[in-house]
């Protein structure tokens, strides 16, 4: 089926899902998931796609250049920003300000516009959800959201449409 992010693939099954999370060794965010539940993955380039179960992986083992290039300490990106700072999500934030010692165990997910669509286990909310990047040489830092969903709505131009 082609929709307007390009091709859907088949839905993932529950047991597919299950052996990601046994591979990862941990319970993938509930926005997510359920995404997984309606479509393996969407598009056939790497302009916009969201990786299937097989291909999703730690970005260190994914992408272990850019894993390096965007961990590695730089003067404007100190590891101790504080949580008063870091927290801080929407237009306010300062994509300047992640953390990049959480960028190696990030779970790369998919790739869209010039940048790559993460998930961090590090920052998880009550209800599960892991906290979502945008990493793109085309911003100074990372954009940040609160879940998958935040970021799937905002990034693709559901929410805010640039």
């Amino acid at each position: 089926m082609v929709g307007p992010l390009g091709d859907l693939h088949p839905p993932a099954t529950e047991a597919e899902i299950r052996e990601l999370e046994e591979r990862l060794g941990a319970e993938l965010p509930p926005s997510y998931r359920q995404l997984l539940l309606l479509t393996d993955g969407w598009g056939s380039d790497d302009d916009c796609r969201l990786l299937r179960v097989e291909e999703v992986g730690r970005l260190r083992d994914a992408d272990p250049s850019l894993a390096e290039c965007w961990s590695e300490p730089k003067p404007e990106n100190s590891w101790s920003v504080p949580d008063e700072l870091y927290f801080v999500y929407g237009r306010e934030q300062d994509s300047i300000r992640y953390r990049g010692e959480y960028v190696p165990d990030t779970l790369l997910i998919g790739y869209w516009a010039d940048g790559a669509a993460l998930l961090n286990p590090h920052v998880r909310t009550s209800e599960g959800e892991w906290e979502a990047w945008y990493l793109s040489p085309s911003l100074p830092g990372a954009d940040r959201y609160r879940s998958f969903w935040d970021l799937a709505t905002d990034e693709l131009g559901m929410r805010y449409p640039r």
